[in-house]
């Protein structure tokens, strides 16, 4: 009797014929790769998770940045195509006392936050209170310092008037776009006085405070008139046009004070002595 033919689930292909999988290299610091569609060279400097994936930061000889989604077989290693993939986890050591905090004050080695002063830090919106948290948030905790934020400068007189400050609760306020001639320059002029000092940045958002290299950019764009900010820099920047992800993507990028304009630098630290004396 003819036994029955048998099937094979092999893969018949040829050898030839079949495609390999680009091996897998973990994107640690400092390892040296090219982006395969732009041929753009450089070290990786971090790994990022954004609302569109995965991303790797490269940067080249000249030291400009670039930001390249990890997609598979995406990057060249010593000419071979490799599929970049996050490090593993490293477990940190024992922390010994940070020898600076973010702001880059001396850290104080088991300091617990003091009860809150009764003077305050108004901030205009969520970012800036986040931003302001994410670098000074340690030296606020020591002094006894809250922050809050306003939603809005139109409100400053009703809520100046509500705090009613005096020696002793003073009241710091830090505003966007504060130049000569503005709505906010009136406003500030308006409510400051011997325990109130408004202070302000030049910036049309706080976004604009962040360096435009530690977010991987070239330069922060141009947006004309009437267009919404934030959603004309992600069209310009070819970010989906989502601004509270476009803004984690922001705030990822700050690690300490290096990652800010002085400007802002100075008027926080500005506010920060004010409500502390």
């Amino acid at each position: 009797m003819t036994p029955p033919p048998r099937s094979y689930s092999a893969d018949l292909t040829p050898p030839w014929k079949r495609s390999t999988p680009a091996p897998e290299v973990p994107a640690e610091r400092d390892l040296v790769v090219e982006e395969v569609t732009t041929g753009f060279c450089g070290a990786v400097v971090r790994c990022e998770k954004t609302a569109e994936g995965f991303t790797v930061t490269l940067e080249d000889r000249n030291r400009r940045l670039r930001v390249f989604p990890m997609t598979p077989s995406g990057f060249l290693l010593d000419g071979r195509p490799v599929t970049l993939v996050r490090p593993a986890a490293v477990a940190p050591p024992v922390p010994v006392a940070p020898a600076r905090t973010a702001s880059g004050s001396v850290g104080v080695p088991g300091a617990r936050a003091r009860v809150a002063l009764p003077s305050r830090i108004y901030v205009e919106g969520r970012h800036d209170a986040e931003l302001v948290e994410r670098v000074w948030g340690d030296d606020l905790r020591i002094e006894g310092v809250v922050v809050e934020y306003l939603e809005g400068v139109d409100d400053l007189p009703a809520i100046v008037a509500d705090f009613a400050p005096e020696p002793g609760r003073r009241l710091g306020v830090l505003v966007d776009h504060l130049v000569p001639g503005s709505k906010e320059s009136r406003i500030a002029e308006q409510v400051s006085g011997a325990d109130v000092l408004v202070v302000g940045h030049p910036y049309i958002d706080v976004w604009q405070a962040v360096k435009p290299s530690s977010v991987g950019i070239a330069a922060w764009p141009e947006v004309p008139r009437g267009e919404e900010w934030k959603e004309g820099v992600c069209r310009r920047l070819g970010w989906p046009v989502n601004t509270p992800a476009a803004w984690r993507r922001i705030l990822a990028s700050v690690d300490s004070y290096r990652d800010l304009d002085p400007v802002l630098l100075g008027r926080v630290e500005q506010l920060i002595d004010f409500v502390t004396t």
